[in-house]
């Protein structure tokens, strides 16, 4: 079986890498979500008009990792106590966000997301927004993958 989580870090780019290196992530597809126009392309998403973030799509395996395990990912490669920017990159579409698919998987974010706040290893409370997902906008071809296209360029 093969199972979906959303997340919104920042730049797809990189976290599409990061999640990529998950040992039983089946795949990882770039793309937009949480906005109010349909079929966005990237252009429209960096107008910073339409609501969408830029998001990693996974399909993993439950039986080589868990939805725990992609939350931990999720937490390390990014300030998730940034609201609406990440390093250099600023907008709503470079917001923390994690696309709940069920009711487990909102538990257990809201779980992870308290959790974190309460361990004192951040500065600043957690911002990262927990939401019902909605539908998945995959991105251009030529976002796909991008960091591999392009070595160095996401770190």
């Amino acid at each position: 079986m093969i199972v979906k989580a959303t997340f919104g870090a920042g730049c797809f780019w990189g976290v599409e890498a990061s999640f990529r290196k998950v040992l039983g992530v089946v795949d990882v597809a770039v793309g937009y979500m949480g906005g109010t126009l349909k079929n966005p392309t990237y252009e429209d998403v960096c107008t910073d008009a339409t609501g969408h973030a830029e998001v990693v799509e996974v399909l993993y395996n439950p039986e080589k990792v868990s939805y725990e395990e992609l939350l931990k990912t999720f937490w390390s490669i990014h300030d998730p106590t940034e609201v609406n920017m990440q390093g250099l990159d600023v907008g709503t579409q470079y917001r923390s966000v994690i696309f709940y698919h069920t009711e487990e998987q909102k538990r257990e974010a809201e779980k992870s997301k308290t959790e974190l706040d309460a361990s004192g290893k951040l500065k600043k409370p957690v911002a990262t927004a927990i939401e019902p997902a909605l539908t998945f906008w995959r991105a251009e071809e030529y976002h796909q993958r991008y960091s591999e296209k392009h070595p160095g360029i996401c770190k």
